[in-house]
């Protein structure tokens, strides 16, 4: 039986020619790029063309975009280093403003400026996962000093109001960050186009290296760094850079933009084609954001009567890798905070995430759909 992956959402595998740069640049720079000699030098020139090569695809200026180990770290960076830099000032934003759907990398974020002191603002969104214009003026209102929403969801798909929420938020001065790492690659992501303040990006949602993301920082936006020591990233995020992350990720986001419009169309018909399919084969399922706009690479459905943890053994078991939208904690399998956000999901329901890449191929996608309808059948109480 052959073995399908349809979770690309989680990490997707390195490109070849990525990983050539990847194991090439690692022979071939080794030293420090904060050393003086033409070691250092050599790696600090390769480090700062990464930059610039980043920083054109989301048309950026390379001052603005600082290398992290991730997009867990940037979106931390972004939502407590902002929150921190600005209560420093008198007068300035005191709370921290999010959407109900965000990744638990800016909840996690908000929720450590809040032990600090900061007043939490959640964003309500609809049934398909939209952020609500009317939450927006409601957090405005509480003066906070970043809202964070995402480009799009990570779990259900669903692209966000991201051009007019930002805008909303530049008119009344305040800053705008948004979580791009599941957009980009996938729907234009431009910084020149878009007014955003602050934006996360990783390498290995777009068949990159693990360890290696962005932060675009707008020039002007007040963060405070997390950590201290040196003076890398311009003191942003200090630490010895991963160079050779770096290269491969300027490459892997470079090749990515190049096929974005031919590849976002295949993998939108794909998904349509497994959607298709599973609400033919599978009485009841539900599509999770279906009304709305969604990134092409992302299916999450929900099936009544159905254990969680049962359909992602019973999947695995058949050769089928998908995610779940719910976290596992004690034991319990608790519904997934962006489908309780959306009105969904409970406890008797499994909420299942596809998510579709540049290697699945048609013939997967009937495969898939054929072992999903034969488990679902077989896992249903009722």
């Amino acid at each position: 039986m052959d073995r399908i992956y349809l979770d690309h959402a989680a990490t997707t595998p390195v490109r070849p020619e990525v990983l050539e740069t990847l194991c090439a640049t690692l022979e071939e720079v080794s030293g420090n790029p904060s050393s003086q000699h033409a070691w250092g030098r050599e790696a600090r020139m390769r480090l700062e063309e990464a930059r610039e090569r980043l920083a054109a695809v989301i048309g950026a200026n390379r001052r603005e975009v600082y290398f992290t180990s991730g997009g867990t770290v940037s979106d931390n960076l972004a939502v407590l280093g902002r929150w921190r830099a600005a209560r420093r000032h008198p007068g300035a934003g005191t709370a921290v403003a999010y959407s109900a759907v965000e990744h638990k990398a800016v909840i996690g974020a908000a929720e450590a400026a809040g032990r600090e002191g900061a007043e939490l603002v959640m964003l309500g969104v609809d049934g398909a996962g939209r952020v609500q214009p009317e939450s927006l003026e409601e957090a405005l209102a509480a003066r906070p000093a970043v809202v964070s929403v995402m480009w799009g969801n990570n779990e259900v798909g669903t692209l966000q109001p991201v051009e007019a929420l930002a805008a909303r938020c530049r008119e009344a001065g305040v800053v705008f960050h948004s979580d791009a790492v599941q957009a980009l690659g996938k729907v234009p992501v431009r910084v020149d186009r878009v007014p955003v303040d602050m934006l996360t990006i990783s390498a290995h949602k777009i068949g990159g290296p693990k360890g290696i993301g962005a932060l675009y920082i707008r020039s002007g936006v007040e963060v405070e760094p997390l950590v201290y020591g040196g003076g890398q990233e311009r003191g942003m995020h200090p630490g010895t850079e991963n160079v050779a992350g770096a290269v491969a990720f300027a490459l892997a986001a470079e090749l990515a933009e190049r096929e974005r419009e031919a590849e976002a169309a295949r993998l939108a018909a794909l998904r349509d084609r497994l959607q298709q399919l599973l609400l033919e084969r599978v009485p009841g399922l539900i599509v999770n954001g279906g009304e709305a706009d969604r990134l092409p690479h992302i299916l999450n459905v929900s099936l009544e009567n159905a254990d969680q943890e049962a359909m992602l053994v019973s999947l695995d078991l058949e050769g089928v890798a998908v995610s779940s939208g719910s976290a596992c904690q004690s034991g319990t399998v608790e519904p997934s905070h962006v489908l309780t956000a959306m009105g969904r999901g409970s406890p008797t329901e499994a909420s299942i995430r596809f998510s579709i890449g540049r290697t699945t191929t048609a013939e997967e996608i009937e495969a898939a759909a054929e072992r999903f309808a034969r488990v679902a059948s077989r896992v249903r109480t009722s």
